[in-house]
């Protein structure tokens, strides 16, 4: 029960409750005050109406019996007025003559004022308003009747307001029967809505409590475009980015492992086999020390490609290309003698980790050096072309098979002529690392028997230029 009270569900149907509660109670109050007000303009119509009748028959009528206006004939007017006019459903007349009753006619409905209210409350012979008569609301409005100037009379005319209340009250009350109804039928669309809305998420949790080490293959299906859909989405990209590093760190556990494990093995039985011969001592120390070497090497590379998913890993900066790319050839140049050639020259300013994109050139170069002899040709070039600058390393070797196309990539991948090949195989698999980095790629152009072409195709300014200066 905790547990459920406290569940988004329940808050969010709460809440959706007590504002629809709180709008209907308004809405009622102010729904009553509107109908109240139009009931009392009805009434002050229907008086008005009543009183306009009577000035008129006071103004311009004229006495049956004589056929002549009625002049100072008070009594006459209202004798005549009261016999021509029956009061309207909860309306009464009343005159007074002389500060005196003097007749009065009701409505069949009406259980009318005493006529010592009415004398009260139109005491001075005119006006309107409102008072209470045995708990009855009484609204009236009162004609005066002038005689050479002087008060000869009034009329009054009543209304019982308590029927029209009644009426409100009773409209009211089938207004909240349905509010009631409304409200619950809302609940129960409320609650199924709440959860439908809410599926998302269980499904995420869920997703989420499922998910181990071991198995990082479940995702969350996607339907619409809202928020919540949104939010799957994004859960599915975290745990794909989730899976490809429980997949990577599984992958350069095990090629880590595989690669380290032959130096390891080679320095440990040379040392169990030292013998106490200078000569051979210092050969075994100086293959042990060659070994380790090429471990740590690996070692290094290895920090390198783990590094590659940090944000700090590059650091830009403005590089001018021509120059950058002089500086490449002159340092590639000299890792071998070979058939050295400097292609074309990108002119323009780039932003890139400078040594990070050398590093990837360098490791091209390498490359081309290790798949060549020294009468093949290498040539090293730069060009800019719509935002992009690339930077390829083209040989006149063998090339690339078709069946290592794909493969040469990876972390320690060789190629089919591997008796040629020197190097722990993170060669190229650092070059890509370092142009996605750079938010580019590296391209393959070969032919078997007809040499390879590498670049490294990146933008000339990054997305997100930090540390630019």
């Amino acid at each position: 029960m905790r547990n459920l009270l406290g569940s988004a569900r329940v808050r969010i149907l709460a809440s959706y409750l007590v504002l629809l509660l709180f709008s209907t109670v308004v809405g009622g109050i102010a729904l009553r005050s509107v109908l109240l007000a139009r009931a009392g303009e009805r009434v002050d119509d229907a008086l008005v109406q009543e009183t306009e009748e009577f000035r008129t028959l006071a103004e311009m009528g004229r006495n049956p019996r004589t056929g002549k206006p009625f002049g100072d004939d008070v009594q006459a007017i209202f004798n005549v007025f009261l016999s021509r006019n029956v009061p309207a459903q909860g309306e009464a007349f009343f005159t007074f003559v002389g500060g005196r009753a003097h007749r009065e006619t009701y409505a069949p409905d009406v259980d009318a004022p005493s006529v010592a209210q009415i004398s009260a409350a139109a005491a001075d012979g005119s006006g309107s308003g409102e008072f209470e008569a045995d708990g009855r609301r009484i609204r009236y409005l009162s004609v005066p009747v002038r005689v050479d100037g002087a008060p000869g009379g009034a009329f009054v005319v009543t209304s019982d307001l308590s029927s029209e209340i009644d009426q409100v009250n009773s409209d009211l009350r089938v207004a909240a029967g349905i509010a009631l109804g409304v409200f619950l039928i809302a609940s129960l669309l409320a609650w199924v809505v709440a959860g439908r809305v809410l599926a998302p998420l269980r499904v995420l949790r869920d997703t989420a409590r499922s998910i181990s080490e071991s198995d990082l293959t479940r995702r969350i299906p996607v339907e619409g475009d809202d928020e919540l859909a949104d939010l799957a989405r994004t859960f599915n990209e975290m745990l794909d980015r989730l899976e490809a590093a429980f997949a990577s760190q599984k992958e350069f556990i095990s090629d880590a492992g595989h690669e380290l494990r032959t130096p390891i093995t080679i320095v440990r039985g040379h040392l169990e086999l030292l013998e106490e011969d200078p000569a051979e001592r210092e050969e075994t120390i100086e293959l042990v020390t060659d070994e380790l070497d090429r471990m740590g090497r690996l070692v290094n590379d290895l920090q390198l490609l783990a590094k590659a998913q940090r944000p700090d890993f590059l650091q830009p900066e403005p590089i001018e290309a021509d120059e950058f790319t002089r500086e490449l050839f002159a340092k590639a140049s000299a890792l071998a003698g070979r058939d050295w050639r400097l292609g074309e020259v990108a002119s323009g300013r780039i932003v890139a980790d400078r040594q990070r994109l050398t590093q990837a050139v360098m490791n091209l170069s390498q490359n081309a050096v290790n798949h060549t002899s020294e009468r093949d040709a290498v040539e090293l070039g730069s060009a800019i072309e719509n935002g992009h600058v690339s930077l390829w390393v083209r040989d006149t070797g063998d090339g690339v098979s078709d069946a290592d196309r794909e493969r040469i990539f990876e972390r320690f991948a060789r190629g089919s002529d591997a008796s040629r090949a020197d190097g722990s195989g993170l060669g190229l698999a650092i070059t890509q690392a370092i142009a996605e980095a750079h938010s580019g790629r590296v391209e393959l152009d070969s032919r078997p028997g007809a040499g390879a072409r590498f670049t490294v195709v990146i933008p000339t300014r990054p997305s997100k230029e930090v540390g630019v200066t």
